[in-house]
């Protein structure tokens, strides 16, 4: 897996505070989230940090990719793909 943490427009449904993504945009190409396969949680330089394992289809081939939410700031990241 190569590191990107690169920011990322996630859409999500949240229950009871915690997100389940859905799928996200990058670099104008929409991706699905077939699965998540775990969460896990991180602090990073002091910020809380859920951090999901998903794999999705690209291109033909399953995907395991890390995507991050921040907690505090509410941002995503795709962390590496």
């Amino acid at each position: 897996m190569k590191l990107l943490a690169a920011p990322i427009e996630v859409l999500a449904w949240f229950e009871n505070g915690k997100p389940h993504p859905l799928r996200f945009k990058l670099d104008e190409k929409e991706l699905k989230i077939d699965k998540v396969v775990s969460v896990s949680e991180e602090k990073l330089a002091g910020n809380r940090m859920l951090i999901f394992k998903c794999q999705s289809e690209i291109k033909g081939e399953v995907q395991i990719f890390e995507i991050k939410y921040e907690l505090n700031t509410c941002r995503w990241l795709l962390w590496k793909m």
